[in-house]
């Protein structure tokens, strides 16, 4: 951080962060854990880490590529804890939300195979494509060459046009 910011408390800084990006990591949470209260805990633990890191930010990085890491990494944890094991975690469909009116069409389904990618080419997608990183940026926050994750982009644009465009895989028909 630069010395303007240095003067600034850590609890001042918190809450700057979470007004300026509450609603980017929160989005990234639920898309990653698709439940909306394990995303509400993980954008809870990931500002509360980075309040405790607070000290060590050099920023090399963007502050916005900074949290995005550590939200990664928070939810890579809380997928990998025990506990998840134990949770139904089907949706029943007469609890999801009305769709929204004006909503693309494909949109929808497009998210939904977006779900279904395997993790390394989630991760990338929402991190390039929904959150808008460069593919450096997305390289460094998951600690892959940038040539890795330009294959993966790749791979998962491959993947989603295949099911979306061909009838047989599941997707919608052309």
């Amino acid at each position: 951080m630069n010395a303007d910011k240095r003067a600034v408390s850590p609890e001042e800084t918190l809450r700057r962060l979470m007004t300026d990006y509450e609603t980017p990591v929160r989005r990234m949470c639920c898309m990653y854990l698709r439940d909306e209260h394990l995303a509400a805990d993980a954008v809870q633990e990931t500002f509360l880490r980075a309040y405790l890191s607070l000290g060590d930010f050099r920023g090399e990085a963007s502050e916005k590529t900074w949290l995005m890491r550590i939200a990664v990494n928070t939810c890579h944890s809380m997928r990998r804890s025990g506990w998840l094991r134990f949770i139904d975690r089907r949706v029943d469909l007469a609890k999801l939300p009305e769709p929204v009116q004006n909503a693309e069409y494909g949109m929808t389904e497009l998210t939904v195979e977006i779900m279904r990618l395997p993790r390394k080419l989630l991760d990338v997608v929402l991190l390039h494509d929904y959150q808008g990183f460069t593919v450096r940026e997305t390289g460094e926050m998951l600690g892959v060459p940038y040539q890795t994750i330009t294959s993966r982009l790749n791979t998962a644009h491959k993947k989603l046009r295949i099911v979306l465009t061909d009838p047989k895989e599941g997707g919608a028909p052309e």
